[in-house]
Parts: C-alpha cells; sequence; structure tokens
C-alpha cells in the first residue's frame, strides 16, 4: 500500500493538470483572455513542478517520464491494484 505523501501528491498533480487541459479548451474558443493564458502558464509550470517532485521521490509517471536506470516503478503495484 502507498504512504499518504504519495497519494495526496497525486491527488494534487492530477487536480493541476485537470486545470490544465479545462484551460486549454477554454482557450480554444478563447484565445484573447490574458487572464487565462497567464494562469495557464502558472499552471503548467505548477504541474511540472509537482511531476518532477513526484519522480524524483516515487519513479516516473509515464515512459516519457526521465528515470535513472534501473527502473524501479517495475517492483511497485500497477495502477489497477492501488487502494486510494
Amino acid at each position: 500500500m502507498y504512504d499518504r505523501t504519495m497519494v495526496e501528491m497525486l491527488k494534487e498533480l492530477q487536480a493541476v493538470e485537470f486545470a490544465v487541459y479545462e484551460l486549454a479548451l477554454f482557450l480554444d474558443t478563447h484565445p484573447a483572455d490574458r487572464r487565462a493564458w497567464e494562469d495557464h502558464t502558472r499552471l503548467v509550470n505548477k504541474l511540472k513542478q509537482l511531476r518532477r517532485a513526484f519522480e524524483d521521490r516515487f519513479g516516473p509517471l509515464s515512459l516519457d517520464s526521465e528515470s535513472p536506470f534501473p527502473y524501479r516503478y517495475i517492483n511497485d503495484p500497477w495502477p489497477w491494484e492501488i487502494q486510494y
């Protein structure tokens, strides 16, 4: 089972990622909205920081993640085995 810190980090990461995608969809129809662009840029930067912090502590989140060899994720539970 994962520790509480990992679950909380994943939840925050997922929330910020959701906001990034929602703002991107909004900007598709409102490309001149300066505040939305600023919020999107800020959240993209925050998402990068959250990913980096998570991966440094727990390993890669996706196949394109930069991760040191050897990979550690192979020893962890598979996504469908995680109990939140």
